[in-house]
């Protein structure tokens, strides 16, 4: 059985993951274009941090950023999807599809109308969970650089 719950991104084995994930971001874009939160980013107040686990091993992260409004959402505030992970060896089971929607539960609970994401244009398979989650393309936010390296997606809820 998956459940998903907040944990702290501190933990060992929470760490390592994020560092697969970083070492793999590392292999798809130069530095300047990888927008990460560390470790210690991600125990800000600001964060909402989750992880899903199976019979109790880790099988994939995510984080929402609680941001405030900006000329590029209309000054309405919203939550930033960031960190999503799920080992390879774990994909293909639905796990950051649910760990999507469970972010997404909880911005609705905290009264967030709007979802919005920055990824990367070569990571095809965060593409396509976006997009088959409901999420559309639109413009940069966030101060985010419009580089082409990047695509911005945004949902409402």
């Amino acid at each position: 059985m998956l459940t998903i719950r907040p944990e702290r991104p501190d933990q060992p084995e929470v760490a390592a993951l994020l560092e697969q994930l970083d070492a793999y971001l590392a292999s798809l874009y130069p530095p300047e274009a990888n927008h990460i939160l560390d470790v210690q980013a991600l125990l800000a107040p600001d964060v909402y941090f989750q992880v899903a686990r199976r019979a109790g091993r880790l099988v994939g992260i995510g984080a929402f950023r609680r941001m405030p409004g900006e000329t590029a959402t209309g000054g309405e505030p919203y939550g930033e999807i960031k960190r999503m992970f799920v080992p390879p060896a774990e994909r293909g089971q639905r796990i950051a599809e649910k760990l999507l929607h469970s972010l997404e539960d909880r911005l609705r609970t905290e009264s967030y109308r709007w979802a919005l994401l920055e990824t990367g244009v070569d990571q095809h398979e965060a593409i396509r969970l976006y997009e088959r989650c409901g999420y559309v393309r639109r413009g940069a936010f966030a101060g985010y650089p419009d580089n082409g390296l990047s695509a911005f997606y945004a949902k409402a809820l």
